[in-house]
């Protein structure tokens, strides 16, 4: 079993550990990580599994986490699998992570069953004041391979849910984010019941989330993940937001890529960009 988070190294050791030619590639990956280490000390890798994304970017969340985002709160959270059957009959098609042994209940009870868990984890860490106890707590959760898979399994939930809303409001007219045209406007996305199965149903097992899809998942989360793209360093996409026009009081997460597959986590921010 190889561990989620690995444990914290130094930004600059592992740059020269992992880019050491002198390729202008590598070349341009050493600037890429100066320039982050001019903000964090050290970097933990993250387990590549093709949940990467949703690893990288919930371990984030969590360990600065200090109180219960809204939309999480909300009394008919939990009842979101329902009403959404209720309505999408084709929803019955998603493909839960295989758990073997166990007979597939019905799918409302078991994404509700993960959505109360995301509830209960976020809850629970982010009550934890001491900082060293909060990132225990992280890292404990994240050993839990059952549990952690489920979490996944509610955030992937949860974008379907905002893709759907989404979809019905620029059908009515409303307006919505740049990037919900460019989801809809892929081939094998045109509708929220396509981007179901040729991509949410994927995620985890075949491949990892897109650009397009990091743009729902921090919409979903109602967070700005902001992400070091190294490759482009020295290009105005060398830090993306996703989304890119997010609201003001969103917490911000910040992650690491070198290829916009992977993802890392930069942590201990230096001082003075705290001050």
């Amino acid at each position: 079993y190889k561990p989620s988070v690995s444990p914290e190294m130094d930004i600059m050791e592992y740059c020269r550990k992992e880019w050491r030619g002198n390729t202008p590639v590598a070349k341009r990956m050493r600037k890429g990580y100066e320039a982050v280490a001019q903000k964090f000390a050290s970097i933990r890798r993250i387990r590549g599994d093709n949940y990467c994304a949703f690893r990288a970017t919930l371990f984030q969340a969590l360990s600065q986490a200090t109180q219960v985002p809204r939309w999480l709160q909300s009394e008919d959270f939990t009842m979101l699998p329902e009403n959404l059957l209720s309505k999408y009959d084709w929803i019955k098609q998603w493909q839960l992570r295989q758990k073997p042994g166990k007979k597939m209940g019905e799918i409302s009870d078991e994404i509700k069953e993960y959505l109360i868990l995301l509830r209960k984890k976020w809850k629970n860490i982010s009550e934890i004041k001491d900082p060293l106890e909060k990132q225990e707590a992280c890292d404990k959760l994240f050993k839990n391979e059952e549990e952690e898979y489920s979490l996944y399994e509610a955030l992937k939930f949860l974008m379907l849910h905002t893709a759907i809303e989404l979809y019905n409001a620029d059908k009515s007219g409303r307006r919505v984010p740049v990037f919900s045209w460019l989801l809809f406007a892929r081939d094998t996305s045109s509708n929220p019941c396509q981007l179901m199965h040729n991509h949410l149903n994927h995620i985890g097992h075949s491949g990892g989330l897109e650009q397009v899809e990091m743009f729902l998942l921090g919409y979903a989360l109602q967070y700005t993940i902001q992400v070091y793209r190294l490759y482009k360093y020295g290009t105005d996409e060398f830090i993306t937001l996703y989304p890119n026009d997010p609201e003001e009081d969103w917490p911000v997460v910040t992650l690491i890529t070198e290829d916009d597959r992977h993802y890392n986590i930069p942590v201990r921010m230096c001082q003075e960009t705290m001050l």
